[in-house]
């Protein structure tokens, strides 16, 4: 995944990291739109060649066994802090973790802190299944406004809808060419870079995004990191002109010969060469899309697309954002990716 230099102190995308907050190093987990690492299963054991087996064949492996994890008991001492209730707490996990019916856990302390309003959550999380029984201890701070919460360096919404206002804004804001229905009931937002590796590769689950959901509307957003992909703002931009000339479906003709064709952009005389050829695999004339990409316009519209993403919190490529929720569709395997969707698609009550 490409990450971008921390630009601003709110802005977090694909962190994987709650900071603990007691007395314990820290450990990775999950907080409002982010995936979790995949839990970690005990290692697969072999038996012994049964009778009539030779060595040679392949012995089943034995399931690994379902451990329920023993979390210790809860305090009513720890829960000194009159908001965020337990339930608050429960119903924020719920809507992040609630897709992982092996992920458990259990709130353990809601403190009061010496910032008026400020309280600390502690939670224990585990795997069912895993090694550790007892769980790790994860730890956040809820803000005065109990829609918010700190953990690390980083903001992020909380609450039992917690992905309600990054969806509002774009379904406002998230104008880029789209495939798809026009309804914005299930909204995919892609926010790619067409010089990113990682950009290209996510290519094909979109591309099975397109078929498995034909009622999404799944939008592509520009957002080119010219710091280190010199050539992805010119992409953008001649992306950009190709969706005005000719609409969506030439700009996803567009798309598709840029990322294939991707090894091109590493200098500025392939990038020509390589953006005219996927522009006239669009069908449209590559002078006129080079004239419209020299509009000023065209570059504040790819701008915006940025500013975009900043905006919801997103600074690394390549992220899909479904009805507000955070997914980093090149990082994962196309069947989580689609079980966390259906999970999303399941709390907001989208008829399929």
């Amino acid at each position: 995944m490409i990450r971008l230099s921390i630009r601003l102190f709110c802005a977090a995308a694909l962190a994987l990291v709650l900071a603990l907050v007691i007395d314990a190093p820290a450990f990775t987990a999950f907080a409002q739109q982010h995936v979790p690492p995949a839990p970690a299963s005990p290692e697969a054991q072999s038996p012994a060649p049964a009778a009539g087996q030779t060595s040679a064949e392949p012995a089943a492996p034995m399931p690994a066994p379902v451990v329920e994890p023993k979390f210790p008991p809860t305090d009513p001492a720890n829960f000194t802090a009159s908001t965020p209730t337990k339930e608050a707490v429960d119903a924020f996990l719920k809507a992040n973790w609630g897709y992982d019916e092996n992920r458990v856990w259990q709130v353990q302390a809601i403190l009061k802190t010496p910032v008026e309003g400020v309280s600390k959550v502690v939670v224990y999380v585990a795997d069912r299944g895993g090694k550790e029984q007892q769980g790790q201890a994860l730890g956040f701070f809820v803000l005065p406004d109990g829609k918010h919460i700190i953990t690390g360096d980083q903001v992020m919404d909380f609450g039992d809808h917690p992905f309600a206002e990054v969806r509002q804004k774009l379904e406002t804001r998230a104008d880029g060419p789209y495939r798809g229905a026009a309804s914005k009931d299930l909204e995919m937002v892609e926010f790619a870079d067409f010089q990113c590796p990682h950009c290209k590769e996510a290519q094909a689950n979109m591309e099975k995004l397109v078929a498995d959901y034909p009622k999404a509307r799944i939008v592509f957003q520009n957002f080119p990191i010219s710091s280190i992909h010199p050539e992805s703002m010119n992409a953008a931009e001649y992306g950009t002109c190709v969706t005005k000339l000719a609409g969506s479906t030439a700009f996803f003709q567009y798309a598709a010969a840029v990322f294939d064709g991707q090894e091109g952009l590493a200098t500025p005389d392939g990038a020509t060469l390589t953006l005219n050829s996927a522009v006239t695999k669009a069908g449209l004339d590559p002078a006129k899309v080079s004239t419209c990409a020299g509009d000023p316009q065209v570059k504040a519209q790819v701008e915006a697309s940025v500013k975009l993403a900043a905006d919801v919190g997103i600074n690394s490529v390549p992220t899909l954002v479904v009805n507000g929720r955070e997914i980093p569709v090149g990082q994962i395997p196309y069947d989580l990716l689609k079980k966390i969707i259906n999970y999303q698609i399941s709390l907001d009550g989208i008829a399929q």
